[in-house]
Formats: C-alpha cells, sequence, structure tokens
C-alpha cells in the first residue's frame, strides 16, 4: 500500500484527523498535490468549515472581536470536541490575525502611534500569561472579567444608539495591552474585546481602533502560539484548520471594508451587541457547567 493511501485510511472522511506531515518518521514525504487532493476529496466536509471560518473573521475584522468565541461556539455545535475546536481556532487565528491586519494596513484602517504604544505591552502581557499559566488558573476570574465585558457592551450599544460618538485621544493605552496579552495568553481569549471595548469607551475614533487592535493582534497571537505552533509543525493542519483558514482569508478582506465605511455610531452599537452577546453566552456557559 502506498504512503498516500495509507494517510487517507487512517484518515478516511474524519474532519478531525491531521493531514500528512513532510518528513514525518516512518513515512515518505508527500507532494503538495497529494494532500490537496485528500483534503479535498469531499467539499461537503471541509464547507462547513469554510462558512464557520468566513463568518468569524468577517465579524471579528469589522468589529475588532469575537473570532474565538464564534468560531468556538459553532464548532462545538458541529460535534467538534471541545478541546480540538479550541486548539484548531487558536492555530487558525495565527494565520487570519495576519491576513487582516495586511487588509486593514491596506485600507489605512491603523493608528500606527496607537499600535506602537498597544503591541509592545500586549506582547509582554502575552508572555506574562502563557509563563504563568502553569501556575495560575486563569479560569478563576473568567466570571469577573465576562461580567465587566458585558457592562463595557451594554454602555457601548446605549451610548452608540443615544448620543453621538465624540472622538477624543485615548490616555490608558499601555495598560490595556498589558492586561490584553495576559487575558489573551492565560485565559484563552480577550485581546479583542477588552482592548477594542475600552479603548472605544475613552473616544477612540472606532474605524482605527479596530484596525490598529486587529494588527497588533497579529503579534500577540503570534507571540503566544509559538511554541505550540513549533510544537505541531504540519500535525496542526486538520480539516478544521484548513476551513477555518480558507473562510478567514476570503473575509479579512471584506472585514476592514466594513470597518472602514460603517459611520462610528453605527459601529459602536454593532461592537456593543457583539460585546453583550458573546460576554452573555461566556457567563451563561460558566454559569451551567
Amino acid at each position: 500500500m502506498s504512503s498516500r493511501r495509507g494517510c487517507k485510511a487512517s484518515g478516511g472522511n474524519n474532519p478531525f484527523a491531521p493531514v500528512p506531515a513532510w518528513g514525518m518518521a516512518g513515512r515518505r514525504p508527500l507532494e503538495v498535490d497529494a494532500i490537496l487532493a485528500d483534503l479535498f476529496a469531499d467539499p461537503a466536509v471541509l464547507l462547513p468549515f469554510i462558512l464557520i471560518g468566513f463568518a468569524a473573521q468577517l465579524i471579528d475584522g469589522a468589529l475588532g472581536m469575537a473570532y474565538g468565541t464564534i468560531s468556538s461556539t459553532l464548532l462545538v455545535g458541529l460535534g467538534v470536541p471541545p478541546a480540538v475546536a479550541s486548539a484548531g481556532v487558536h492555530t487558525a487565528e495565527t494565520f487570519t490575525t495576519g491576513i487582516s491586519a495586511v487588509s486593514h494596513v491596506a485600507h489605512r484602517n491603523v493608528d500606527w502611534k496607537l499600535f506602537g504604544r498597544i503591541v509592545i505591552p500586549g506582547v509582554l502581557g502575552g508572555v506574562a500569561g502563557a509563563t504563568l499559566l502553569s501556575n495560575i488558573h486563569a479560569e478563576a476570574a473568567r466570571p469577573f472579567v465576562l461580567a465587566y465585558l458585558l457592562s463595557l457592551g451594554v454602555y457601548l450599544f446605549w451610548r452608540g444608539w443615544t448620543h453621538r460618538h465624540v472622538i477624543r485621544q485615548p490616555k490608558v493605552v499601555e495598560p490595556l495591552g498589558l492586561v490584553g496579552g495576559f487575558l489573551d495568553a492565560a485565559g484563552g481569549g480577550g485581546w479583542g474585546p477588552v482592548v477594542t471595548s475600552n479603548l472605544m469607551v475613552q473616544g477612540a475614533e472606532p474605524r482605527f481602533t479596530i484596525g490598529t487592535v486587529n494588527t497588533a493582534e497579529f503579534f500577540i497571537t503570534l507571540t503566544i502560539s509559538a511554541t505550540f505552533l513549533v510544537a505541531l509543525g504540519w500535525e496542526a493542519f486538520t480539516t478544521t484548520i484548513v476551513g477555518l483558514l480558507i473562510g478567514g482569508a476570503l473575509a479579512a478582506p471584506l472585514g476592514a471594508i466594513m470597518a472602514k465605511r460603517i459611520e462610528a455610531d453605527r459601529l459602536l452599537v454593532m461592537i456593543g451587541t457583539a460585546l453583550t452577546a458573546t460576554s452573555s453566552w461566556g457567563l451563561w456557559r460558566w454559569l451551567s457547567a
């Protein structure tokens, strides 16, 4: 039996099975066309994950948050084991945030001064969160963080619905980057909701806030995920992740265009709605656990 057939027999049509890797022990290196043939042999298996990646990245790229929550929730709803969903989303996000960053830069949605103020503290917070994760159980603080984000979501919705958004330079920036990066690493998410929403509350312009936070997120996610990706290598690429990557790549430019063209007050209402919904869902899951 050839190495390609052996891989298909072991993986079958299981969308959670690893894609064959180059140079793995005991296997003959496979050509790229053979791997693509295995992945796309049954498009119906790949399509749901493409749609999930597209929807999650479209919302995240336009509003600056919610990729992880939306992707994980929909994957688990399709029957993907929670641990597999979490690993898949985290791996795919490393690449989709890069594509999103390029799209926002191309559409001039990035405030580079603000970017410089949040990216370094964000990376440092991510390193600290990843380092301390083995010693600190971050789940203990999760309900308090979610309750705080829920209150911010309600406030942003109310403010966007009833008031004109007055643009002001945010004053508290570096601490937000530090806390956002730490929570993203130690708690499995939080960069977008924490940083984007708090900058909005301080009066930052929605378009540039979303573009800047999304661009900085690539560096934070890359820092947090580096060890994980090196350890897994090509085995990280399941059909689930490939679908999320394809959908995310297609949606990233559209999200940047939406952030550029939707007026500030409407963006505020949309961000408040997304933050309220995702935080409420997180609290409900914590209470029902």
